[in-house]
């Protein structure tokens, strides 16, 4: 869409969502890492870089496209809207924040586009390690320029993986065959599914910004996020703000149920 409010091709949209991803990445890179030794957490750090990413992501859709909107800074209306306002940009500055702070290269940041209350595109950059994992709705899904796809072999082996929230065994008993690993970042962990090298991933305490790219993401690769019940799960129904209080899991479709099959509620 240009700024008279006409619209646009999606393919221009999905080039300046990664040139814009990209451009935030390399910005974030200068506080990556660079905590002082106290606090262990350093919270300071972490709101500054907050801050910058978000001003400058504002600015550069301010320039770019003035008439769309941004999730967290504008009122989302009910139903339908035309022109430049049926665009709603959502970006999260930083996922995996405790990695970010003290130098672990498993953290990023994501960027969706919806349009109309559906999902557009969605893009999820890790600058330490350079991975742009990104994606256009009913379209493949790519790790830079590579093809990627969920492991969908619908069995769990000895050398399968899974990936997990912090506190996960106080909530389950999983006699996983596998390895159970938590990496720190649920977007990278969602990414690390779309591209088959884990089986599935289990998620918490997540919110509709932290979940809108990387949905577009496993759903191009052929996964999706489930509840804990095996119910379908769509990031869209949290789009009003309110926490996710589900546990979910993201898979492939054939993977859903022996992976499910292996948990053990605690208590």
């Amino acid at each position: 869409m240009n700024q008279s409010g006409q619209t646009i091709d999606v393919t221009e949209l999905y080039a300046f969502a990664q040139e814009t991803i990209l451009k935030l990445g390399h910005e974030a890179l200068a506080f990556y890492g660079k905590r002082h030794q106290k606090p262990l957490f350093d919270q300071d750090l972490v709101t500054q870089t907050e801050l910058l990413l978000n001003k400058t992501f504002l600015d550069i859709i301010s320039m770019s496209y003035p008439h769309h909107q941004i999730y967290g800074q504008s009122s989302l209306d009910d139903g339908y809207t035309h022109g430049g306002k049926r665009y709603l940009w959502i970006f999260d500055p930083l996922d995996g924040v405790d990695n970010f702070q003290s130098g672990i290269p498993v953290w990023g940041m994501s960027l969706a586009l919806y349009e109309n209350y559906w999902p557009v595109l969605g893009a999820f950059y890790m600058p330490a390690t350079d991975d742009l994992f990104r994606a256009c709705a009913g379209k493949p899904a790519f790790l830079n320029d590579h093809v990627i796809q969920v492991d969908d072999r619908g069995s769990v082996t000895r050398g399968s993986l899974l990936l997990t929230f912090s506190r996960f065994h106080q909530y389950y008993r999983c006699p996983f065959p596998g390895k159970i690993r938590d990496f720190g970042s649920t977007g990278a962990h969602a990414c690390y599914v779309a591209m088959g090298r884990a089986s599935a991933a289990f998620a918490a305490n997540e919110a509709f910004k932290d979940l809108a790219a990387v949905n577009v993401i496993i759903e191009s690769a052929g996964g999706k996020i489930f509840k804990i019940d095996g119910s379908d799960f769509f990031p869209g129904d949290h789009i009003d703000g309110q926490r996710i209080t589900d546990h979910l899991m993201i898979a492939g479709t054939s993977n859903a149920a022996p992976v499910l099959g292996s948990l053990q509620p605690v208590g």
